[in-house]
């Protein structure tokens, strides 16, 4: 996905947004799969205070507390997925679309059945920014595709986010 339209379908989202966790999921020892994790570290100190970020790892249901005490208008998760497309790029997922994603995952709790809890929970607005992954062997580099895609989408979150 190019840039702009990833840009232009997160402005969309946004709109209205008064309160939003960004959550990065993902495991920090399994390369390009800690991408997420990696945006929220290059978030750190840069966003408002209507922005909560999360790094969650591998167990999101372990932050629904923080997150529904935060009462958020929009929860972004970010994540490594495949997705069928070159390493780094990325695609954007609202909840509605996540039905024709299968309940299952490599987290505890399948990501579909956490959006669905937070949304009966929180009323909040879900999103899904996913990024595909080149390498999710053991190691804690993102490869280098991956580490210019954490970087511009860091860059475009800063730029976008209330």
């Amino acid at each position: 996905m190019i840039k702009n339209d990833l840009e232009e379908k997160l402005r969309k989202w946004l709109i209205g947004a008064e309160r939003v966790v960004v959550a990065g999921i993902g495991n920090p020892i399994r390369m390009d799969d800690a991408v997420g994790i990696r945006i929220i570290q290059s978030l750190r100190g840069k966003v408002s205070s209507k922005v909560f970020l999360i790094e969650c790892e591998t167990v999101p249901e372990s932050y629904i507390d923080k997150i529904e005490a935060f009462n958020p208008t929009h929860i972004l998760l970010v994540d490594a997925a495949l997705l069928g497309l070159n390493p780094g790029e990325s695609k954007f997922v609202e909840l509605s679309a996540l039905h024709f994603y299968p309940a299952f995952s490599t987290h505890m709790l399948p990501l579909r059945i956490f959006c669905e809890y937070l949304t009966k929970t929180t009323g909040a607005k879900i999103g899904l920014l996913l990024i595909q992954p080149k390498i999710a062997d053991f190691g804690e580099e993102l490869s280098p595709e991956v580490s210019l895609a954490c970087e511009r989408i860091a860059n475009l979150l800063l730029s976008i986010l209330p």
